[in-house]
């Protein structure tokens, strides 16, 4: 049975957010007025610019962000990090973030997020906190998961423009932080609309 080679199958394609569902998505965080919106609100745009893993976000300390350079520095498991710019659009945000938190909540060694009790958050508490956010956006609920926020970010950047990619697949594999080339390639997948696009320039003229 060694050496029966087992039979290809197709790879699951990423599930992703659509541009449209990031917008409305994006308009509700802006709109948000409750308790700890500005929280949510700094949350899921820095992981839908950023790419980052939810238990990367929830190990996030001020240390971490640095606003003279505008960058991200990320740690993962085996002692690797990687440092990643940060969206213009996030560094307001941050900003007024940190003014309205007591000079010592962010100080270098505590974390940026933090639950009703002033704990760091846990990916738990996060999923909890997404679910919600998406119901209020008028998105649903059981169709996404922070993940695919992931999935997301790496689609957008991938997406072709005129036959051509935003960024190169090894661009995107440094971006993420996977291990290997071959878990970064799943992003390569053919949208409809290019789909769409190829069929539609097929010519029958006769």
């Amino acid at each position: 049975m060694a050496g029966i080679q087992a039979p290809q199958t197709d790879k699951k394609l990423p599930v992703y957010m659509k541009l449209i569902e990031v917008q409305q998505l994006f308009r509700f965080l802006e709109s948000d007025q409750r308790k700890f919106s500005l929280r949510n609100h700094v949350m899921f745009k820095l992981l839908a610019t950023t790419g980052m893993r939810r238990q990367e976000l929830v190990d996030l300390t001020w240390e971490q962000i640095d606003l003279e350079w505008n960058t991200v520095r990320i740690y993962r498991k085996g002692n690797k990090e990687r440092v990643l710019p940060l969206h213009p659009i996030v560094l307001p945000l941050l900003k007024t973030y940190q003014g309205h938190l007591e000079a010592i909540r962010f100080h270098p060694a505590e974390p940026v997020f933090t639950n009703y009790r002033g704990d760091r958050l846990d990916p738990r508490g996060l999923y909890k906190i997404f679910k919600e956010v998406l119901q209020h956006a008028g998105l649903p609920p059981h169709r996404f998961t922070l993940h695919h926020l992931r999935h997301t970010f790496a689609t957008l950047l991938l997406r072709s423009h005129d036959g051509v990619s935003k960024v190169d697949i090894r661009t995107l594999h440094e971006v993420l932080g996977h291990e290997s080339l071959a878990a970064t390639s799943i992003y390569t997948h053919v949208d409809l609309e290019q789909k769409k696009q190829a069929i539609d320039s097929l010519q029958f003229d006769l």
